[in-house]
C-alpha cells in the first residue's frame, strides 16, 4: 500500500498534532510525517511506536492514514488490535468531524461512524490514549447501508435513519381513524420523539417511554398529515436509529373508560394521553383496598386521597406498574391514574380490589403460642406487650406477603432487631429470654409499606 508524506507544517488540533492534508505526496526525507493511503471496505495494519507522530499536548503517538470519501455516504471505522487507543475523523482542511466516545466505564471508544457532506479527501487518526500507549493495531472501515432509509414515514414499514448535526423530520399519512404507536430505539444515543400535525393538530414528545433510552408515543390519530421529529434528547447525539408506525388493537371489548365512578372488584381499560384520569370510589365497609394500574406503553404512576388518606406509588406493582394496598375506612376517595413522566400517552389497565380485615388491631398484647394477624399503617410501628413466666430459648416470627417485614424485641435488658431472618422477607428473632415484661416492635423495613401481617410468638 502506498505512503503519502505532507510536507506542511504540523500543527495542533483537537489533542493531536496533526499534518494538513494539503500538499501530501511520496516521502521526501527520512524524517518527513508519514501518511498512510487506504481505501474503504480494506483493513489496515499498523503500529503506534515510540518514533510515531507525538502530539506535544499529552506525550501521546499517532498516526495518520487518508482516504477519499463519497458525499451522502455513512461510513465506519473501526480500531482493534493490542493498542490502547482512540480514532478521530477530520475534513481536508483538518476540521474535526467525529472522535471515538469513552464508554460508560471510562474506557476509549474502538469506533467512530460519520455520514460525509462532502466528496473529497478526508484524515482518519489513530493515536494511543496517553503517552505510554504502544503496540499493534487493524484499522477495518465499511460503508453502512440502511435496511431502509426513506425520507417519508409508513405504517407498518419500519425504517432505519442516521442521526447526526440536529433533528430528523419525516411526514407521515394516517389513513385510517385508529390508535397508533410510534417508536424509536438506538443504541448510540438517547432518543426523542415529537409528533404535530393532523386535523386536530395534536403536539406529542416522550423521552424515555419505550424504556432503555428508547422514545414511545402511542395516541389515536386521525387521518391526515403528521410530521415526525426524531432527535436525541439534548440535542447532541448522534448515531443510528429504528423508526417504525404501527397500529395498534383496542381492548376486547373496544370500551376505554376514562373517568368516572369505579365499583370495587372492577377491571376496565382507559387511556392516557398526556394528561392524568380521576376516578371516583365509594367504600361502604372497612376493607383493604388494592388499586393496580398496568400498561405496556408508559411508566404508570397512582394517586388515592380521601378520608384521612393521601398516597401515592410509582413501580409497587410488577416491574413499572403500579399498586396501592390501603386500608379504608368508609367514604368517598378519589383515584388518579397518570404517567410517571405526566406526558405519556397509551392503554392502561385498572382494577380494585377489596378484602374484609373486620377489626384487625394494629398494637396490644401478644399471646405465647397464639398467632396475631394485623394491619400495619403506612410509616407505622405496631407495639406488642408480652409477659415470660418461664426462662427458655422462644421464637419471635412477622410473616407477610404484602410488605418487607421488620422485628424488634425489647425488655429485660435486651435489645434485638430482624430484617429478614424468616422465609423471604419475613422477620424472625430467636433469643433466650428470662422471667419478665418484654415489648415486641412490628414495622415494615424503611418504615413505608402497609399491608397485613402475622405476629407469632412461640416457645422453643
Amino acid at each position: 500500500m502506498a505512503n503519502r508524506a505532507s510536507s506542511l507544517t504540523l500543527v495542533a488540533l483537537g489533542g493531536a498534532a496533526l499534518g494538513l492534508l494539503a500538499g501530501c505526496s511520496a516521502n521526501t526525507s527520512d524524517d518527513a510525517p508519514v501518511v498512510h493511503a487506504i481505501e474503504l471496505g480494506e483493513q489496515f495494519r499498523g503500529e503506534i511506536t515510540s518514533s510515531s507522530e507525538l502530539n506535544g499536548k499529552d506525550g501521546s503517538r499517532y498516526a495518520r492514514h487518508t482516504l477519499s470519501l463519497d458525499a451522502d455516504s455513512l461510513v465506519e471505522f473501526e480500531l482493534s488490535g493490542a493498542l490502547n487507543g482512540s480514532l478521530a475523523l477530520y475534513d481536508d482542511e483538518t476540521q474535526l468531524l467525529a472522535a471515538s466516545i469513552a464508554d460508560a466505564y471510562g474506557q476509549p471508544g474502538n469506533a467512530l461512524r460519520r455520514r460525509i457532506d462532502e466528496t473529497g479527501d478526508y484524515l482518519v487518526v489513530v493515536s494511543g490514549v496517553d503517552a505510554s500507549s504502544f503496540g499493534p493495531y487493524d484499522l477495518n472501515s465499511r460503508e453502512i447501508e440502511l435496511s431502509d432509509s426513506s425520507s417519508e414515514l409508513t405504517v407498518s414499514q419500519p425504517l432505519d435513519g442516521w442521526l447526526q448535526d440536529g433533528p430528523s423530520t419525516y411526514p407521515l399519512t394516517i389513513e385510517e381513524t385508529g390508535l397508533y404507536r410510534i417508536e424509536m430505539h438506538s443504541d448510540d444515543f438517547d432518543t426523542y420523539l415529537e409528533l404535530s400535525g393532523g386535523p386536530n393538530r395534536v403536539r406529542l414528545e416522550d423521552d424515555d417511554g419505550a424504556g432503555n433510552l428508547d422514545s414511545r408515543i402511542s395516541d389515536f390519530l386521525e387521518p391526515g398529515d403528521y410530521t415526525v421529529t426524531a432527535r436525541s434528547a439534548f440535542g447532541d447525539g448522534s448515531g443510528l436509529y429504528q423508526l417504525s408506525v404501527e397500529p395498534q388493537q383496542l381492548p376486547h371489548d373496544g370500551e376505554l373508560r376514562n373517568g368516572g365512578e369505579v365499583t370495587v372488584g372492577e377491571t376496565f381499560n382507559g387511556w392516557l394521553s398526556g394528561q392524568r384520569r380521576e376516578y371516583s370510589l365509594v367504600v361502604d365497609e372497612a376493607a383493604l383496598v388494592t388499586i393496580d394500574m398496568r400498561s405496556q406503553d408508559f411508566d404508570s404512576y397512582l394517586e388515592l386521597s380521601g378520608p384521612g388518606v393521601s398516597t401515592s406509588n410509582d413501580d409497587g406493582g410488577s416491574g413499572l406498574d403500579s399498586q396501592i394496598r390501603q386500608r379504608l375506612q368508609p367514604g368517598n376517595y378519589t383515584i388518579v391514574a397518570r404517567s410517571f413522566s405526566s406526558s405519556a400517552s397509551g392503554l392502561f389497565e385498572l382494577s380494585v380490589v377489596s378484602r374484609e380485615i373486620g377489626d384487625l388491631p394494629s398494637g396490644g398484647e401478644l399471646t405465647l403460642n397464639e398467632s396475631l394477624e394485623a394491619w400495619l399503617e403506612p410509616g407505622a410501628q405496631d407495639y406488642y406487650a408480652f409477659e415470660i413466666t418461664q426462662a427458655g430459648r422462644y421464637r419471635l416470627d412477622m410473616m407477610s406477603s404484602d410488605l418487607d417485614t421488620y422485628l424488634e424485641l425489647e425488655g429485660n435488658g435486651i435489645f434485638e432487631s430482624n430484617d429478614d431472618g424468616g422465609n423471604g422477607l419475613d422477620s424472625r428473632i430467636q433469643a433466650y429470654l428470662e422471667p419478665g415484661e418484654y415489648r415486641a416492635i412490628a414495622r415494615s423495613y424503611g418504615n413505608t409499606s402497609s399491608g397485613t401481617y402475622t405476629l407469632r410468638l412461640i416457645a422453643e
